[in-house]
């Protein structure tokens, strides 16, 4: 039996041994037999525990490898990213409604969100906006939303009554345990600058958030949230892997278009995904051709029904 990934897997580790000790032990109680039969006979109730208790093991480490392998495939962590797009001052205010409506689904489900950084309009809406959140099956939940959503509305703002299209664009970064690439050091411009917003005195006076820049291809990810810069610093890395590792992923897609021409998930973040027309009070996503109606209620982060026709789709 090669137990070599047991071996070097740190939760697996100590089974392995215990089977490789009972292995051991399986083989001594054969030579102690040798080709006596009266001996064998008497050894058979001992070698079929052994059995057992190997299989016990074996199935035990099988599982433990299986449920990593599936969170590094959907893990338990990810990054939303919410940018406004097309429309000014109303594309900012629909930026902040996309977020609080994955707020508020988050929530439901019981999963944590924690602002990582955040840039607001005149108005309160976000021009950009960084969340971060962790709960069981989140990216499964949520990878789907990637893309380029759009809003048909009268705004309140606007006198003469005319419709305004506005645009926001999502992006879902996972975090995984298992990194696919590794940043040379050398490769990262770092930049300090004070964090805005609440937090007392210090995060006004001293230079806590953090801008790391990934020099060969221009990717940044930035981090406001923490006391320390050595905290932001850590965190933006971390957003950062994730963002080349996407765009990584990608690069693979494209090599294989041909065959995803119908599928959805791609992760193109310049696709336009989903509108939301307030005065046909209907939600429409592009990729699957499908409407749900009541708009005030899917934007209270009811969007349960839309993940799970994106799901179906995805499986069929």
């Amino acid at each position: 039996m090669d137990l070599t990934k047991y071996k070097v897997h740190k939760k697996t580790q100590f089974l392995a041994s215990e089977y490789e000790r009972l292995e051991k032990q399986e083989a001594e109680a054969r030579a102690a037999a040798g080709e006596d039969r009266t001996l064998l006979s008497l050894a058979e109730e001992e070698l079929k525990e052994i059995a057992e208790q190997k299989e016990g093991l074996l199935k035990q480490m099988e599982l433990i490898i299986a449920e990593e392998e599936a969170e590094d495939a959907f893990p338990n962590e990810i990054i939303l990213e919410v940018r406004a797009g097309a429309g000014g001052e109303e594309a900012s205010l629909f930026a902040w409604q996309l977020l609080d409506m994955y707020r508020k689904f988050a929530e439901r489900h019981g999963w944590t969100t924690s602002t990582v950084s955040e840039s607001k309009s005149d108005l309160g809406g976000y021009k950009e906006a960084v969340v971060a959140i962790r709960g069981k099956g989140v990216y499964a939940g949520l990878r789907f939303e990637t893309g380029v959503h759009r809003v048909q509305r009268v705004p309140a703002t606007e006198k003469s009554g005319r419709i305004h299209t506005s645009t926001a664009s999502v992006v879902i970064l996972p975090i995984r345990k298992k990194h696919k690439i590794e940043i040379n050091p050398a490769d990262l411009e770092m930049e300090f600058s004070r964090s805005g917003g609440a937090g007392g005195q210090n995060v006004n006076k001293v230079e806590t958030a953090v801008r790391l820049v990934h020099k060969p291809t221009g990717i940044d990810a930035r981090c406001t949230s923490e006391r320390s810069q050595a905290q932001n610093r850590e965190k933006a890395l971390m957003i950062l892997t994730a963002k080349l590792e996407v765009l990584h992923e990608e690069e693979e897609a494209k090599k294989y278009a041909s065959s995803r021409k119908e599928q959805i998930g791609t992760g193109d973040r310049s696709e336009k995904i989903r509108t939301y027309n307030l005065l046909q009070d209907r939600v429409t996503d592009h990729r699957i051709k499908e409407s749900w109606h009541n708009v005030a209620v899917i934007l209270d982060g009811h969007i349960e029904e839309i993940l799970e026709a994106l799901a179906l789709h995805s499986r069929g």
